[in-house]
Protein backbone atom coordinates (compact mmCIF):
# COMPACT_ATOMS: atom_id res chain seq x y z
CA UNK A 1 0.00 0.00 0.00
CA UNK A 2 1.32 3.07 -0.76
CA UNK A 3 1.76 6.22 2.28
CA UNK A 4 2.09 9.65 1.23
CA UNK A 5 3.58 12.52 3.34
CA UNK A 6 3.59 16.12 1.69
CA UNK A 7 6.02 18.58 2.36
CA UNK A 8 7.24 21.91 1.36
CA UNK A 9 4.45 24.21 2.59
CA UNK A 10 4.78 28.03 4.26
CA UNK A 11 4.13 31.14 4.30
CA UNK A 12 5.13 33.17 1.21
CA UNK A 13 4.59 36.85 0.02
CA UNK A 14 2.31 37.07 -3.27
CA UNK A 15 4.12 37.02 -6.28
CA UNK A 16 6.64 34.76 -4.51
CA UNK A 17 6.96 30.79 -4.98
CA UNK A 18 7.24 27.12 -3.01
CA UNK A 19 7.51 23.72 -3.95
CA UNK A 20 5.54 20.93 -2.69
CA UNK A 21 6.62 17.43 -2.34
CA UNK A 22 4.84 14.37 -1.61
CA UNK A 23 7.23 11.70 -0.64
CA UNK A 24 5.20 8.13 -1.32
CA UNK A 25 6.52 4.73 -0.12
CA UNK A 26 5.43 1.28 -1.27
CA UNK A 27 6.30 -0.31 -4.11
CA UNK A 28 3.81 -0.04 -6.42
CA UNK A 29 3.45 3.82 -6.77
CA UNK A 30 4.63 3.95 -10.28
CA UNK A 31 1.02 2.73 -10.85
CA UNK A 32 -0.73 5.26 -9.22
CA UNK A 33 -2.14 9.00 -11.27
CA UNK A 34 -1.39 11.26 -8.69
CA UNK A 35 -3.15 14.85 -7.59
CA UNK A 36 -2.76 17.75 -5.57
CA UNK A 37 -5.88 18.86 -3.88
CA UNK A 38 -6.42 22.01 -2.07
CA UNK A 39 -8.90 23.09 0.86
CA UNK A 40 -9.00 26.31 2.24
CA UNK A 41 -10.96 27.56 5.52
CA UNK A 42 -14.86 27.44 4.92
CA UNK A 43 -14.50 25.85 1.24
CA UNK A 44 -14.41 22.72 -0.40
CA UNK A 45 -11.75 20.49 -1.07
CA UNK A 46 -10.58 21.52 -4.97
CA UNK A 47 -8.26 19.92 -7.25
CA UNK A 48 -5.70 21.36 -8.30
CA UNK A 49 -3.51 19.68 -10.34
CA UNK A 50 -2.74 15.58 -11.78
CA UNK A 51 -0.26 13.65 -13.61
CA UNK A 52 -0.86 10.60 -14.88
CA UNK A 53 1.50 7.60 -13.82
CA UNK A 54 4.00 8.00 -16.93
CA UNK A 55 3.97 11.50 -16.22
CA UNK A 56 2.64 11.52 -19.77
CA UNK A 57 -0.70 13.69 -18.79
CA UNK A 58 -0.74 16.45 -16.86
CA UNK A 59 -3.74 18.27 -16.24
CA UNK A 60 -4.31 21.83 -14.11
CA UNK A 61 -7.18 23.59 -13.14
CA UNK A 62 -8.04 26.69 -14.91
CA UNK A 63 -7.00 29.16 -12.12
CA UNK A 64 -3.42 27.79 -11.33
CA UNK A 65 -2.85 27.69 -14.94
CA UNK A 66 0.57 28.99 -15.71
CA UNK A 67 1.35 29.25 -12.29
CA UNK A 68 2.06 25.66 -11.08
CA UNK A 69 3.57 22.86 -12.57
CA UNK A 70 2.85 19.34 -11.59
CA UNK A 71 5.34 16.90 -11.82
CA UNK A 72 6.67 13.36 -10.81
CA UNK A 73 9.51 11.31 -10.30
CA UNK A 74 9.04 7.56 -10.58
CA UNK A 75 12.93 6.71 -9.48
CA UNK A 76 12.53 8.98 -6.27
CA UNK A 77 8.55 7.96 -5.57
CA UNK A 78 8.02 11.54 -5.09
CA UNK A 79 5.28 14.07 -7.18
CA UNK A 80 5.73 18.17 -6.86
CA UNK A 81 3.75 21.12 -7.12
CA UNK A 82 6.21 23.93 -7.74
CA UNK A 83 4.26 26.98 -7.18
CA UNK A 84 5.12 30.34 -8.51
CA UNK A 85 2.81 34.02 -8.43
CA UNK A 86 1.60 32.80 -5.91
CA UNK A 87 -1.83 34.56 -4.54
CA UNK A 88 -3.50 35.15 -1.49
CA UNK A 89 -6.12 33.15 -2.41
CA UNK A 90 -4.23 30.05 -3.03
CA UNK A 91 -3.95 30.04 0.90
CA UNK A 92 -5.02 26.60 2.11
CA UNK A 93 -3.87 23.18 3.13
CA UNK A 94 -2.78 21.29 -0.07
CA UNK A 95 -2.68 17.37 -0.32
CA UNK A 96 -1.68 14.61 -2.20
CA UNK A 97 -3.06 12.02 -3.28
CA UNK A 98 -3.04 8.01 -5.41
CA UNK A 99 -5.39 7.23 -7.88
CA UNK A 100 -5.30 3.81 -9.38
CA UNK A 101 -7.15 5.20 -12.24
CA UNK A 102 -5.09 5.45 -15.60
CA UNK A 103 -6.82 8.67 -16.09
CA UNK A 104 -6.25 12.13 -14.19
CA UNK A 105 -9.71 12.55 -12.52
CA UNK A 106 -10.77 15.07 -10.38
CA UNK A 107 -13.07 14.42 -8.12
CA UNK A 108 -11.46 13.06 -4.99
CA UNK A 109 -13.73 10.03 -5.04
CA UNK A 110 -11.09 8.43 -7.77
CA UNK A 111 -8.19 9.16 -5.18
CA UNK A 112 -7.48 6.07 -2.44
CA UNK A 113 -4.58 6.96 -1.02
CA UNK A 114 -4.02 10.34 1.23
CA UNK A 115 -1.32 12.28 2.55
CA UNK A 116 -2.60 14.31 5.64
CA UNK A 117 -1.45 18.08 3.71
CA UNK A 118 0.72 20.72 4.38
CA UNK A 119 0.20 23.91 4.83
CA UNK A 120 0.06 26.78 2.23
CA UNK A 121 -0.50 31.22 3.16
CA UNK A 122 0.16 33.52 1.44
CA UNK A 123 0.44 36.87 2.34
CA UNK A 124 -0.75 39.88 0.85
Amino acid sequence: QVQLVESGGGLVQAGGSLRLSCAASGRTFSRFTMGWFRRAPGKEREFVAGISWAANNTYHVDSVKGRFTVSRDNAEKAVYLQMNSLKPEDTAGYYCAASPDWRVRSTPKAYTVWGRGTQVTVSS
